[in-house]
């Protein structure tokens, strides 16, 4: 079965020991998914399967047999672009630009988990509505690293996407 990438199937590769990243990057060419640590430690490299986001240095292509993955490519277009993208250049979410094709695919899914009510660490009461706090957005995109400390902004776009998702 082959693996769909952002509505376009392909083949896996031959060789079981290539990771997703470099299965995106290198067999099919979306650069768009940066490569930073390699290690699963700095978020650069964050891709959606099937809705859920993921680190795709750490995880073989041949994984993914019938698989859907999502990568910032097939989030949004230079001419119609996805609210987080347009939150990013309006809250100036980025400086270097290296991180934010996976922080914006890892905003993506955890806008979906405020969505569907999941609680995080940082979750006073489980059993309550979770409040899109400060607080809250940090925790779950703590797995997302920006070397130039853009933080603020990045959670300042963040929160006016969810904004205009809602309306």
């Amino acid at each position: 079965m082959p693996i769909t990438v952002n509505d376009t199937q392909y083949d896996l590769p031959d060789d079981p020991r290539v990771s997703l990243l470099d299965f995106l990057r290198h067999e099919i060419g979306l650069t768009g998914t940066k490569k930073g640590c390699d290690h699963g430690q700095c978020g650069a490299c964050t891709v959606l399967v099937d809705g859920m986001r993921i680190n795709s240095c750490l995880s073989l292509a041949v994984m993914h047999d019938g698989d859907t993955v999502q990568t910032i490519e097939g989030l949004g277009t230079e001419t119609d672009p996805s609210p987080l993208q347009k939150a990013f250049l309006e809250h100036d979410g980025y400086q270097c630009g290296y991180c934010t094709p996976g922080q914006i695919c890892s905003a993506t899914a955890m806008l979906n988990e405020f969505a569907n009510n999941w609680p995080s660490d940082a979750s006073d009461d489980l059993e309550a509505a979770i409040d899109m706090s400060d607080e809250e957005i940090r925790e779950r995109m703590s797995g997302n690293l920006c070397r130039c400390g853009a933080y603020v902004n990045i959670v300042a776009a963040i929160k006016a996407a969810a904004k205009e998702m809602a309306a």
